[in-house]
This record gives structure tokens, C-alpha cells and sequence, in this order.
């Protein structure tokens, strides 16, 4: 269905969420007559102190039991799912959208996931965790994620908290928190782990291989160790696109006493992706997988290190200091859209530095529990921008252009949880201070920037029966102006930082065969900032009031052990968000780069040592400028992109006799969907999807 056909507002969405919200209901109704009649009465979830909102320690009851919309995937889930990257399986997610538009054409260097209609060219607006640490070179400075240094395959869970967490995390985090965690330290005695390869052949382009390694143990002397290494080379779908990567960490955690310990993690990680870049519309119906820029490519490493004290004082006390340390690198090398005989250099330098302690404390008056949480987090960044010109037909080298910048932040928090029966209300409050100095070290100019904000929230949540969870919660938002957009401040644009407001709520049901939410959300921009298309170096603007709101839904069922489709799941998801405009020229336009409806459908058989998969994920079409141009010009700048939908199936076998070995095989794009996305640098034109693609992949544990 096309956006054209759908309403203008979320009148009909509203009546389906409370049509979903009833089923839940019903569906906890037979839960609660059951409980009633063991004289169980309203047994509440085991309330812990803990102020690790990520649940680490427990992370099913945490989610189970979270005030807002929140989906965890794990990994036998991931691996399920047949995706060979982190946008294959955001995909799956409600509200969220793994879009490629980008001059990196989907490279393996960045990550570009945008939720609830928010822009999803290098994940600007949510803020993405790794381990519970900023993954940003530059958390306020650049929290666009170009340069992404996580691999699907080190990943244990993949946690998307799309509202609820903002008081804690941030500072950007209007499109929510994700948090990418990786391969947990083995905590029995000996050594286990296991060793993959994954073999990709495109049906266009060329082929890749992907391989992975994990080994850890729990020594007697209280040390628990984990390596990890995660690597793949070869080719993309389009033509001289040859990527590798390694992922490399080694884990430590160390047990002082019964109740305290020490842990950390040392990590490497380097990428080097050639680009092909945007097609015209001619040089795409000519052959959609050319490549017609084969000098372009972007690369970088990082190096980072971070270590935490956890102490649980008391059974009322808790306290955990964290601090990181994370230098990065990265640069790319790009043909001039302006001058065919120039490439441009882009290298940058990036350093960051944090320090976050975190203290709670549990206070108990009758009947209500109150568990309060004040916390403080600094980063200092310090990095430089630089550019250059080469020469493409006699290599020479141009002069440097040059940017230092620094930020020193400072954001305080404090949340209580409070609990009484069924009730879990947490009000918050997040305080901004952050200071921020660019210098134009070639032109001798300075921009300087004082921010202060105090973001309050408050998080509802209803425990209505053991398996059914209520909640509504309100957050506010602050995003700062970054440092590559200072560039763009001139008497004619002036920039404003970016404050958005949201409100959500909705219902989540969880039994022993059926799992089921429904969100509804609406999250309002007093003054959206977005990158103007086809402008290079980039230009931004504030494109003014910005509304989005719409539903989010999931469901998945397995059949009961004694039944005769014993074996069979069955999910689904569907999304319906509208992100409009709300001033200006342009106002009651769709905001640029979003699908107003998502969906995947999909089913898993298991008999023996086999399992069978089948699925399929949809969004409809996107603008890519806030005119919404439907009309696309010759060189594919500007028009329209189509909505697709797209099937994967697969095959997978536990060998017998062979404890520890299976294999898997499968084919994404399934009937060779051919479909397109755009990006809005100087880079312009079509960018073709993922053709047929085949694989197959060994897994052996130890």
C-alpha cells in the first residue's frame, strides 16, 4: 500500500492499538482467573536493586517488566534470522529502519538505523551503546555513527529501548537507546567457545566470507576471560566494492569478594570499504551494479578500553564506577561531484574520555519501595577534521584544511523507582551542560558553544497481571548543535540546537507460547535539524516544528509441545509512523527518508535436529527531500524511492553424533527483488539493493 492511500492522521492506528490493547486484556484474563484460582493473588516480579537499567543481570525480567516500548534480540534469534549484518536484523524491529542512504552505499564502515520516522543516515538521533559505552567517536561532537565499530557476529544481544531510557542515556536519544552487547565472560569452570564461517555469494558483484571466534572460562582464582575476534573480506553486490574487517576484544572480570568486582574490556577493531557510490538513472538501467567511481573508499580503526567497579554494599546499596578511554581514525577518499579530476581526502582524528559513577539506594516505608538512582557522566572529545585535494591525473596534493575541536560535557541524573503493588512510576530528571569549541585552524576562527538543558521523564508502568505489562511514558530530548554543522551558522542560518518532546504508551503480553506489544508514540520537534541534499561539503538548516507519531506492533507464537504442529512459530510485526512537517514552505510534508509503513512476517519449523525459516520484510516508499519530489532527475538526485518487500528462507542442521556442530544454508532476496535506495551528499544517484544472495555457514562448539 502506498503512502498516498493512507491517512493523514493516526485516528485508525489509535483504534487498532486499543483493538490489540483489548486482546492483550483478554488474553491476561485466563492468565489472572488461573492465578486466582491457585490463591496465588497478584504476585509481583522479584524487585532487585540495581541501577543497570540494560538488565545485564537479568535481562528477560527487566524487559519484561520495562515502562516502555523495548525489543532484545539474542543471539540464537539473530542466527535464526540468516542476516549477515546489524541492518538485516534491525529490520525486524518495530519502529525501526535500516536504510542505506548514504555516500558509504551501505558499507561495512557505518550504520544507519533510524526509529520512528527520524533521519537514518548514520543513526544520528538515537544514542547507540556498546556494552552499555557511547559507540560515537564523539557522543555530542559527532554522535553519527560513520564509522561503526561493531560486527554482528561478537554480539550476544542487540537491545532497543525505543522509549523509557532517557533520563539515563544520551545525549541524543529521541529515536531511544540501543545497545549493542557483546559475547558475555562463560562463568563455569574450563574453557568453551566456538568457531564460525559464513560463506556469501551474491547473485550479483562478487563474494564474501565471514568468520568468527569466541574462547572463555571462569578460573578458580576468580578471573573470567573471554576473547572474541570477528573478520570478513571479499566483495559486495556491485561491482569492485571489496571490504574487510576485524573485530578483535579480549574481556576480563574479576571477583574481589562475594559481593564486588572488577570488569573491562580491551578492544580493536579496523575496516577498509570501497564505495561504488549513486548511479543516474541511465547508468543504472544500463547495469544497476556498476561501479563508476573505483578510487573511492573509506577506512579507519579504533582502539578502546574501559573498566568498571561494581559493589552491591548492602541488600540496599549499590555502587559502580565506569570509566573508557576510545582513539579513533577515520577517513575517506571521494571523487569531487564538482570537479571530476579531484579526489577529496577526509581524514579525521578522534579521542574520547569518560567517566560515569552511579550510586543507589533502596528506602522502604511500608508498603512502598523506592529505589533512587543519582548518577554523573563526563566526556571530554578532543579530535580534527582535515581536507585536501588530489590531483586525479598527476596525484598532486593540495593545501590541508584543518578544524580542532573539543567538548567538555557534563550531565547529571537522579530516578526513582517507586513501588507500590502493582504500580512501577519513575520520575527523572537529566541536566545538560556542555561546552563546545571549534577552531578553523586555517581561516584563524572560532566557534564557541554553551549549552544548558534540564530533560525531565516520567515512566509508568502497571504490572495488570504476571504476564501482562501497561506503560506510558513522557521524555524530552536535547541534541546540541554538532561540530560539522557549526559550519553552516551564517546570518541567513542561524542554527538552534534541537529539543523534542515524546510521549508513548502501550501494552506488552508475555505467556509461555504468546508474546505481544503494541506502542503507540508521538514525539514532537520544536526545530529539526537535517543536512540539505547534494551539497558538499555537507550544509545543514533547521527545518522547524517536526511531528511524528503512529503504532508499533509484534507478535509471536509458539505452539504448544503436546500439539500437532508441535515445532511451528509463527511472528509478525507492523508499523505505521507519520513524520510530517509542521512548518515552513513545506509544512504537512512528509520529513525526508522514512517508510510510513513497515512489516515482517515469518515462520520457523523445528523437527529434530532440523529447522526450517521462512520470512519477509516490507516498507513502503520514502521522499528524500522536504519538497517530497516525486519526479526524478537524470542523474537520480532527486525523486521518489519505491517501497519493496523482500523474502528469505533457510535451512539449518544439528549433525548427529557430532555434539557441537551444525550447519546452516539459506537465500535472502529470495525471489531477486530489485530495488534502490538514494543518498543526499555530493555522492548522488541510485544505489541498488542486495540481489539473490546465497549462503551457507559451519559452526562448531567446543
Amino acid at each position: 500500500m502506498s503512502s498516498l492511500t493512507l491517512p493523514r492522521a493516526v485516528a485508525t492506528p489509535n483504534r487498532c492499538a486499543i483493538a490489540i490493547a483489548a486482546a492483550l486484556m483478554s488474553l491476561s484474563g485466563s492468565a489472572w482467573a488461573q492465578q486466582a484460582q491457585t490463591g496465588s493473588g497478584n504476585a509481583l516480579e522479584t524487585i532487585q536493586v540495581s541501577g543497570d537499567w540494560l538488565g545485564s543481570n537479568s535481562l528477560d525480567t527487566s524487559v519484561k517488566t520495562f515502562p516502555g516500548a523495548r525489543t532484545v534480540v539474542k543471539k540464537d534469534a539473530i542466527e535464526a534470522s540468516g542476516a549477515s549484518n546489524i541492518g538485516d536484523v534491525m529490520r525486524r524491529i518495530p519502529g525501526v529502519q535500516a536504510t542505506d542512504n548514504s555516500g558509504t552505499a551501505g558499507s561495512a564502515i557505518s550504520l544507519n538505523i533510524g526509529v520512528r520516522g527520524l533521519t537514518g543516515r548514520y543513526s544520528p538521533r538515537s544514542t547507540i551503546l556498546l556494552d552499555g559505552i557511547p559507540m560515537s567517536v564523539a557522543p555530542y561532537g559527532q554522535p553519527q555513527i560513520s564509522f561503526a565499530p561493531v560486527s554482528l557476529n561478537n554480539m550476544e544481544s542487540i537491545d532497543v529501548i525505543r522509549g523509557g531510557g532517557a533520563v539515563r542515556y544520551g545525549p541524543q536519544n529521541v529515536g531511544g537507546v540501543i545497545n549493542f552487547k557483546t559475547r558475555s565472560i562463560p562463568t563455569g569452570p574450563g574453557v568453551t567457545g566456538d568457531a564460525t564461517v559464513r560463506y556469501n555469494s551474491f547473485g550479483q558483484g562478487g563474494s564474501s566470507t565471514q568468520y568468527s571466534a569466541f574462547a572463555g572460562t571462569q578460573l578458580d582464582s576468580g578471573l573470567g576471560l573471554a576473547v572474541l575476534y570477528s573478520g570478513s573480506d571479499g566483495s559486495s553486490w556491485r561491482a569492485n566494492s571489496n571490504e574487510r574487517l576485524n573485530d578483535f576484544a579480549l574481556k576480563f572480570r574479576y571477583e574481589i569478594s562475594p559481593t564486588s568486582e572488577i570488569y573491562g574490556k580491551f578492544s580493536y577493531y579496523d575496516v577498509l570499504s570501497r564505495t561504488p557510490g549513486g548511479l543516474t538513472v541511465a547508468q543504472y538501467n544500463a547495469d544497476p551494479f556498476q561501479n563508476t567511481r573505483k578510487h573511492d573508499f573509506w577506512s579507519g580503526n579504533r582502539r578502546a578500553f574501559d573498566i568498571g567497579y561494581l559493589n552491591t554494599l548492602s541488600d540496599t546499596q549499590e555502587f559502580e564506577i565506569r570509566t573508557y578511554y576510545t582513539k579513533s581514525f577515520r577517513q575517506s577518499v571521494l571523487l569531487d561531484p564538482k570537479n571530476i579530476n579531484n579526489y577529496i581526502h577526509q581524514p579525521r582524528n578522534y579521542e574520547t574520555l569518560g567517566i560515569e559513577p552511579r550510586y543507589t539506594q533502596r528506602f522502604v516505608t511500608g508498603a512502598v519501595t523506592n529505589d533512587v538512582t543519582v548518577g554523573y557522566r563526563y566526556i571530554r572529545e578532543l579530535g580534527d577534521d582535515n581536507n585536501f585535494n588530489e590531483s586525479a591525473t598527476t596525484g598532486a596534493f593540495g593545501p590541508t584544511g584543518t578544524f580542532k575541536n573539543q567538548t567538555d560535557a557534563h550531565s547529571f541524573y537522579i530516578d526513582d523507582k517507586i513501588a507500590f503493588g502493582a504500580w512501577r512510576i519513575t520520575p527523572g530528571l537529566r541536566f545538560e551542560n556542555i561546552n563546545s569549541i571549534r577552531t578553523d585552524v586555517t581561516n584563524k576562527s572560532t566557534y564557541t558553544v554553551h549549552n544548558n538543558k534540564p530533560l525531565p521523564s516520567l515512566n509508568v508502568a502497571y504490572l495488570l497481571t504476571p504476564a501482562v505489562t501497561l506503560f506510558s511514558n513522557y521524555s524530552t530530548s536535547f541534541g546540541a548543535v554538532q561540530n560539522t554543522q557549526l559550519n553552516s551558522l551564517t546570518p541567513n542560518n542561524p542554527l538552534t540546537p534541537e529539543v523534542a518532546k515524546t510521549i508513548e504508551a502501550g501494552a506488552r503480553f508475555k505467556g509461555s507460547n504468546l508474546s505481544a506489544e503494541v506502542t503507540v508514540f508521538d514525539i514532537r520537534f520544536d526545530n529539526q535539524i537535517n543536512q540539505i541534499p547534494n551539497t558538499t561539503p555537507a550544509l545543514f538548516q533547521n527545518i522547524g516544528k517536526t511531528q511524528h507519531d503512529g503504532i508499533e506492533t509484534s507478535l509471536d507464537y509458539s505452539f504448544d509441545k503436546d500439539s500437532v504442529l508441535r515445532g511451528l512459530n509463527l511472528y509478525a510485526t507492523y508499523t505505521y509512523t507519520r513524520a510530517v512537517q509542521k512548518s515552513g514552505t513545506t509544512a504537512g510534508l512528509d520529513v525526508p527518508f522514512y517508510s510510513r509503513t513497515t512489516d515482517t512476517l515469518g515462520t520457523r519449523y523445528t523437527m529434530g535436529p532440523w529447522a526450517f525459516d521462512l520470512s519477509t520484510t516490507h516498507q513502503s516508499r520514502q521522499f528524500m527531500d522536504n519538497a517530497n519530489t516525486i519526479a526524478e532527475k537524470a542523474d537520480a538526485s532527486t525523486g521518489e524511492i519505491p517501497g519493496f518487500r523482500t523474502w528469505n528462507t533457510q535451512v539449518s542442521w544439528k549433525v548427529p553424533g557430532a555434539k557441537g556442530f551444525d550447519v546452516m544454508a539459506g537465500v535472502n532476496n529470495l525471489t531477486d527483488k530489485r530495488y534502490y535506495t538514494r543518498n543526499i551528499d555530493g555522492n548522488a544517484g541510485r544505489m541498488v539493493g542486495a540481489p539473490r544472495t546465497m549462503y551457507v555457514q559451519g559452526r562448531y562448539a567446543f
